[in-house]
């Protein structure tokens, strides 16, 4: 199976394709922007594997979309490219609604274009559209309760409210015109790679480094976290064993308040990085002004792809983090060249 994957430099997508690589039976077509986020850094370990490909371009160029499915003919879409950060949308919701919607757009209708076209019958029939979303459209949660694939939509921030809309596109695209397509929702992640301005990888820095650890308001906001490789996994199982039209939600059954996660952090990295004078890091945890629109509780019943599709996270929270600690102070190189936007300018021939 061919796999076309947009966004796959970035944090999540080279995880899919870091595992489909490594899978027998799959080539993978890695389609990025090489955005900020994105890093072929990331992607080391299989640029040079035969089952690999990578170009670069744009989801919201057409033309260049259109290409790419007439040159690599894929089997599925698995579309991860996305804006991402909350905090960068309230600053510029404008990039938000270029790629998570006019992209997800334009995407949708080459791969409808290339479907359409697909002469073999059994691949057309075989044919997917996987579209990997997010928690965060369905809104705030209280205390109590759960996200389930039935839960009505209610994004609060402009990240959110452009991975709603693309939800919706894809859907329509079913619906109307037949395209098959399959959504997953999944809750936060973590793990390797993770582009430093996000929570986790900016406490393991920030704490190497003896910064401030900024928290938002008290930090009582809570999230479900779930391991990256265990999301990848949760990807792939719906791409070969899903039902095309539905969707699946996918979380790591770890509920844990910000500042717990970040308090996590600091005792890891005084067990694995100690300070010469012996002082824990929680000394550096810092109270900031919460931000906009800031949603109170994530939390994702994932029963459905469990029970139907025999998926579960293989790491716990405290497994899982540790994996990650661990991983940032064993790559201080590719943290600095991330850090400096180096990698991407050397590796492709631009000025530095």
């Amino acid at each position: 199976m061919k796999l076309l994957v947009t966004g796959g430099a970035g944090f999540i997508g080279s995880a899919v394709v870091r595992l489909a690589i490594s899978r027998p039976g799959y080539k993978v077509v890695n389609v990025d922007k090489l955005t900020y986020a994105g890093s072929l850094e990331n992607l080391r370990s299989v640029e040079k594997h035969p089952a690999y490909a990578f170009v670069q371009a744009d989801i919201c160029d057409r033309r260049a979309m259109d290409e790419l499915f007439r040159v690599h003919e894929p089997d599925a879409v698995l579309h991860l490219a996305a804006e991402s950060h909350v905090d960068r949308s309230i600053d510029g919701p404008g990039d938000f609604i270029q790629t998570n919607v006019v992209g997800t757009y334009t995407l949708l209708e080459a791969a409808r274009k290339y479907w359409a076209a697909l002469s073999d019958g059994e691949r057309k029939r075989k044919f997917r559209f996987q579209h990997i979303s997010t928690d965060e459209v369905f809104g705030s949660l209280g205390d109590s309760g759960f996200f389930r694939e039935e839960t009505p939509y209610a994004p609060n921030s402009p990240y959110s409210a452009s991975k709603a809309s693309s939800d919706h596109l894809v859907r329509a695209w079913r619906e109307t015109f037949g395209l098959p397509t399959v959504t997953t929702n999944c809750s936060n992640n973590y793990g390797p790679y993770h582009f430093p301005e996000k929570l986790v990888p900016l406490m393991i820095l920030n704490a190497l480094e003896n910064k401030n650890l900024p928290v938002y308001g008290k930090g009582d906001n809570i999230r479900d976290w779930l391991y990256v490789e265990d999301h990848a996994e949760a990807l792939l199982t719906v791409l070969e064993r899903g039902k095309i039209g539905e969707t699946y939600c996918v979380g790591g059954h770890n509920e844990k308040t910000n500042l717990s996660v970040v308090q996590t952090v600091c005792d890891l990295v005084d067990q694995l990085a100690p300070r010469a004078d012996k002082t824990g890091r929680r000394d550096l945890i810092t109270y900031v002004a919460d931000r906009p629109g800031h949603d109170h509780r994530y939390a994702i019943d994932a029963g459905k792809i469990q029970r139907e599709l025999g998926w579960a996270p293989k790491e716990t929270f405290e497994s899982g983090i540790r994996k990650t600690v661990a991983w940032y102070l064993e790559n201080g190189d590719w943290c600095r060249k991330i850090q400096e936007g180096r990698y991407d300018r050397e590796r492709l021939g631009l000025k530095k």
